[in-house]
């Protein structure tokens, strides 16, 4: 349930408030733009058209899905520890605003991890569609 803070407990911003919020914001994003740059997520190989293809061809996309699966899995493997960092830094935060971007940090890591498998699943889907093609047009 989100917490929506009534008119009496708003806490108006000065400028020096506004400042820490910056900093500190810009450090999260600082941080974020690292774990980014740590977390490579990989581009979907090109599946041949099945009905159409060679057997070279299908091999050669088969490698290729095989590759995408294993970067696709070193992806995951670095978003499952940045998250839990996010989740671990949410818990051991002192104040509210830390607490929020830790919290909002583990959610992009579980996005960006949710759409890694469904890309996986999408990649593995197109390929056996294209294996099923390819199988009917050289009975």
């Amino acid at each position: 349930m989100k917490h929506s803070p009534t008119q009496s407990s708003r806490i108006p911003f000065s400028m020096l408030t506004i400042a820490a919020l910056a900093l500190s914001l810009g450090g999260a994003l600082a941080s974020t733009a690292q774990a980014d740059d740590q977390c490579q997520k990989p581009g979907q190989p090109l599946v041949p058209d099945g009905s159409e293809a060679t057997m070279e061809a299908m091999l050669a996309g088969q490698k290729a899905v095989k590759a995408f699966q294993a970067s696709n899995m070193e992806y995951m493997q670095c978003l499952e520890a940045r998250y839990s960092a996010a989740e671990a830094d949410a818990r051991s935060a002192t104040d509210e605003d830390s607490k929020a971007l830790a919290q909002a940090d583990y959610a992009r890591s579980i996005d960006a991890y949710n759409a890694a498998v469904s890309a996986e699943e999408a990649v593995a889907e197109k390929f056996n569609v294209a294996l099923r093609a390819f199988k009917a047009a050289n009975k």
